[in-house]
């Protein structure tokens, strides 16, 4: 990806401007516009040519075809919540290449104790006349009464098994779910409690093993049961219209549209989210807001609806309601045993801001270098090199937190926040950009002061946002769910996910392998949120248009406020829940944007944040809500799509067969993101249910209809 700065910046970033006030508030202020969440994100470059570990059942050891120097380049502008294009490739092809396909840059192989790590190990056993054959054992905890289903591939029946580190396995196959077998192409033999098994001899694997996941205590949240659902507050629903705002002189797409947190909760209780399947609620961030518009390079003026320009993080945003109103929101979900994340902006606040007024010293200065320390590449302070200090405009004063009393300060108001009103976890904006001693002083701080007080102590999900679609190693450098993040937003999985299943661009065996490498790229607890849409780019939907609307990295400007009108066929639609079909049934966090469920249509921004579409939704919007919603139930049906080991059964062009296996069962996943229907062949040969359109499969092989999933599970 090549930088494209003056493009960029004509359409997005912000000019700083008018003095115009919200009616119902009593300040007045002169502010910048919304560069809050313009992360710039510099260049990037790497070879990648590392080596992808196995992850769990099927997936073995893989090495990482991912060979390539790839440059990639940040632009950090934004309008009304901002946009940019982060950087860094490492490892991938140059524009959006498929190098990561395989292996990412500097290997996939995680650190963990000996006693944590697995190796994955293949089991045969000599096909005849049996319907299944699982293979059973002390290579896990519950291994002799859950099994690994095996797959009949020719002559065989084949499965991989992640088996623990330099241990010797006991085993057995079971054919046709009751008859218990040695295997016969092993003569060695071991007894335990009288019981003659199967032994195969202790393996190490040291450049692909993966490392085994702590299991929550119980009574404790296990995030990697999260679907988490990104609530654009002021765009969802009204339930108060005596907090509504106006900005004069700011257009509908930029101004205050009324929703509020009375409007979350009402949909709450509606049940809107639990029929989705949802169990975790991402708010904006809920701190006051200036007041006042800003002008951007467009001419256009904008507010501050999207909570990126703090003026005063210690109280609650009033066009939003009152604190008592989000307690409200929080204890509601809380009953309903959902969870809540407050989106927190960590990096800057307005220069009206009390704090910054008061404690000019716990922000880095603006004048630096001979000059104004603006982030911009061509300037005195570029995103790469002064990124941790820039201001994104000259109205947005930048945390110093090497100042202990600045992060001091800050931390202490997210735990705040959180004794206040009772929030569960927080997506960190723009997190590469602040000095990492406020991470680890959040942490320690959450522990001492938060976790303590809680029997059992519960773990709080903190959620990174690094703008960076090809560097891994990069994202994974703040991840570490003892002092820092318990994971990122997936923007490299985003990037193969989309080519593959929306815009077609790559092969399904590209998103196969990354995939493969992916599920333990990060560490064994960490849980990462993986995504197709988000706040900061255009409407997906539209990418799955034919041809798409725009390009791999463009975001949708040259539209942003003559956006289209709903897509009104079905086939983008069923791209669309293609790739949600790949997210609901894999390990991580999936995050839904609000309104992706009924592909609500959108350019760049401001038109990527429309108000919420509750009625007069057209058939294709129907079923795409229908279809999110059962997938959403069978995620949450079955926990092997939430925790389990992929097994890649089939790979092709157009077409992924795989299997997700845990101690709960397996289930068999088939995707078919070509226009023609499909065949696939792997599975059990034994009557399965099909689970997306309720009927049940002879087994052996199904047949996927254009643009379709299909999830199965045997009888």
């Amino acid at each position: 990806m090549t930088r494209r700065i003056p493009f960029i910046l004509a359409a997005l970033a912000l000019a700083c401007g008018d003095t115009t006030t919200r009616p119902s508030l009593t300040s007045q202020r002169t502010f910048t516009p919304d560069c809050a969440n313009g992360h710039g994100g510099g260049t990037g470059t790497g070879a990648g040519a590392g080596t992808g570990a196995g992850t769990g059942a099927g997936t073995g050891a893989g090495t990482g075809a991912g060979t390539g120097a790839g440059t990639g380049a940040g632009v950090g502008a934004g309008i009304g919540g901002g946009f940019s294009l982060g950087g860094g490739e490492a490892g991938g092809a140059t524009g959006g290449g498929s190098a990561l396909a395989g292996g990412a840059a500097g290997g996939a192989t995680q650190l963990c104790a000996e006693a944590a790590r697995r190796c994955a190990v293949d089991f045969t056993f000599p096909a005849g006349t049996e319907m299944s054959v699982e293979v059973r054992g002390d290579f896990r905890e519950d291994g002799w009464t859950a099994g690994v289903a095996m797959t009949k591939t020719g002559s065989q029946w084949r499965a991989s098994v992640p088996v623990p580190w330099n241990q010797p396995v006991q085993y057995k196959f079971v054919v046709d779910g009751s008859t218990w077998l040695l295997d016969p192409g092993n003569p060695a033999t071991a007894q335990t409690g009288g019981i003659t098994n199967s032994l195969r001899a202790a393996t190490t694997c040291p450049t692909s093993y993966t490392c085994a996941m702590t299991t929550p205590t119980t009574g404790v949240f296990d995030w990697r049961d999260s679907v988490i659902y990104s609530v654009f507050v002021d765009r969802f629903f009204d339930g108060d219209t005596t907090n509504n705002c106006n900005v004069a002189g700011v257009p509908t797409l930029a101004n205050y549209m009324g929703g509020d947190w009375k409007g979350v909760t009402a949909k709450l209780r509606a049940g809107y989210f639990r029929d989705l399947g949802v169990n975790t609620l991402l708010i904006t961030f809920a701190a006051e807001n200036a007041d006042g518009s800003g002008a951007g390079f467009d001419g256009r003026n904008y507010s501050a609806y999207h909570g990126y320009w703090p003026s005063d993080v210690t109280r609650a945003e009033r066009c939003l309601g009152t604190e008592q109103d989000l307690k409200d929101l929080v204890d509601e979900a809380h009953r309903q045993d959902v969870k809540v994340l407050l989106d927190y902006a960590m990096v800057h606040v307005h220069e009206s801001a009390q704090v910054f007024q008061q404690n000019p010293g716990w922000f880095w200065p603006l004048q630096f270098n001979g000059g104004e320390c603006i982030c911009n590449d061509s300037g005195v302070c570029p995103w790469n090199s002064q990124g941790h200090r820039c201001w994104f405009t000259r109205y947005l004063p930048h945390w110093n937190f090497t100042v202990p009393a600045a992060r001091a300060y800050s931390v202490g108001n997210v735990i705040d926040w959180v004794k206040r009103v009772g929030f569960d976890g927080i997506r960190a904006d723009a997190i590469k950009h602040v000095d990492g001693s406020w991470l680890t002083e959040l942490r320690t701080r959450l522990e001492t002061e938060v976790h303590a007080t809680q029997s059992p102590r519960q773990r709080f999900y903190m959620v990174g946002e690094t703008y960076d679609f090809g560097n891994r190693q990069y994202l994974a450098s703040f991840i570490d769910p003892r002092t820092k993040l318990d994971g990122q937003f997936d923007f490299p999985l985003r990037r193969i996910l989309l080519q593959a299943t929306v815009r077609g661009a790559e092969p399904m065996s590209n998103l196969s392998g990354f995939m493969d490498s992916n599920d333990g790229f990060y560490g064994p607890n960490a849980v990462m949120s993986t995504w197709i849409g988000n706040h900061d780019i255009g409407r997906v939907i539209h990418m799955a248009e034919r041809p798409p609307r725009w390009g791999e990295y463009d975001n949708g400007s040259n539209c942003a406020w003559t956006g289209p009108a709903a897509v009104n066929s079905r086939e983008p639609y069923e791209r669309l829940a293609v790739a949600f079909g790949v997210l609901y049934t894999s390990r991580g966090a999936p995050l839904l944007y609000y309104g992706d469920e009924v592909g609500l249509p959108g350019c760049g921004d401001p038109d990527n944040r429309r108000f919420m579409q509750w009625s007069g939704l057209n058939p294709h919007q129907q079923w795409m809500l229908t279809r999110l919603q059962k997938l959403g139930a069978i995620r949450k049906a079955h926990p092997a799509l939430r925790r389990g080991t992929r097994t890649t059964l089939n790979v092709g062009n157009d077409t992924w067969l795989y299997s997700m296996n845990s101690a709960e069962g397996t289930v068999y996943v088939a995707i078919n993101r070509g226009d023609a229907p499909a065949t696939l062949s792997g599975l059990p040969s034994r009557p399965m249910d099909e689970l997306v359109e309720e009927v049940m499969s002879a087994g052996g092989s199904v047949t996927v209809p254009a643009r379709q999933v299909r999830i199965l599970v045997a009888r």
